[in-house]
């Protein structure tokens, strides 16, 4: 197999060729078709997140097919189409877990964070944890992204309540998919991009959001609910400003800068700031019946699976619309 491998953070990952991993009890293994690239990837790879173990090949946004059965697998076949996602085990006994949150699992193993993950040609991982894609319309590029930018935009959107007006901070991979659900579930979407962001937001626009406009604006009605899908904490204050009374701002990246002090006023009258951490099997069930329901357009980016590092820093950058998935 081949991967690209991240042995020091802050640094460019590094091609290798290893023998193709074995599965061991419980686990397939998959071939890759597509891994998208996520904003967790590059927080990986920056050391945002506390360390884990290296060296570690990255990517948690995986669609490939079957290749092997460990012993004892069952309701999964060979030549198969599975997702495999962020969410790659949990201990299954702790509080969370026994309580229906094993997202918030007191042992969890994160596929490209505490296992190996996508960025390679082929990944084994927890048969109980992939995802059966069955008769989803969608080819592997365009599949690849709903594994985390969708997964992680629909458990944000359920947590922002049914309200009809909803914000969207930072139009990227996640935003432009949940903009089309919520869309297709009779809302109206505010789209709030980097000031001055033209391609981004003529790309909202072209997605059929009802306003848009850069994060320092007002949009011209208070919203019901806002989603922080950008990783900057001051955009928290500039939400809870926007939203109604009772209205509710949901942070929806596993990692943010720091928040500001702002005064009390912005959260009186019941406003609400929550956070959205991780993803469970159900939130992949429910969400991939909407996306059969809704059929969002997916837009990528492909790469090459050895031009992961420019896809990472393309992604820094903001250099394009919706996702950027390797192909090996």
């Amino acid at each position: 197999m081949r991967a690209m491998v991240l042995h020091q953070t802050r640094r460019p990952l590094v091609l290798e060729t290893r023998p193709d991993p074995e599965p061991g009890p419980g686990e397939i293994r998959v071939r890759v078709a597509a891994c998208a690239v996520c904003r967790t990837d590059l927080h990986v790879v920056d050391g945002d997140l506390p360390p884990g173990p290296l060296p570690i090949v990255p990517g948690h946004e995986i669609v490939g097919h079957i290749e092997a059965l460990g012993a004892g697998v069952c309701g999964l076949a060979l030549g198969e189409r599975v997702g495999v996602p962020w969410l790659g085990h949990t201990c299954g006994t702790c509080p969370y877990c026994a309580g229906g949150m094993e997202n918030l699992c007191d042992a969890p193993v994160f596929t490209g964070y505490g296992r190996d993950g996508g960025f390679a040609s082929h990944v084994v991982c927890d048969a109980a944890f992939a995802v059966p894609l069955g008769d989803l319309a969608l080819d592997d590029v365009a599949a690849a992204p709903l594994m985390c930018a969708g997964l992680i935009g629909w458990r944000s959107l359920v947590r922002a309540g049914p309200g009809r007006r909803l914000g969207l901070y930072g139009f990227g991979a996640a935003a432009h998919i949940i903009a089309q659900v919520a869309k297709g579930q009779g809302r109206e979407v505010y789209a709030f991009t980097r000031p001055g962001d033209v391609e981004a937001q003529r790309f909202a626009r072209s997605l059929g959001c009802d306003w848009v406009g850069g994060s320092d604006e007002r949009p011209p009605e208070p919203l019901d609910a806002a989603i922080l899908f950008a990783p900057v904490g001051e955009l928290v204050p500039a939400a809870l400003g926007v939203v109604r009374k009772g209205g509710r701002v949901v942070c929806g990246g596993i990692h943010m800068s720091d928040i500001p002090a702002f005064p009390y006023a912005l959260l009186w009258q019941e406003r609400e700031v929550v956070s959205v951490a991780n993803l469970t099997r159900a939130d992949a069930r429910d969400f991939l019946a909407a996306a059969r329901t809704h059929r969002p357009h997916v837009a990528t980016v492909t790469y090459p699976l050895e031009a992961a590092n420019e896809a990472l820093e393309d992604l820094r950058a903001g250099r394009f619309s919706g996702a950027a998935v390797l192909v090996p």
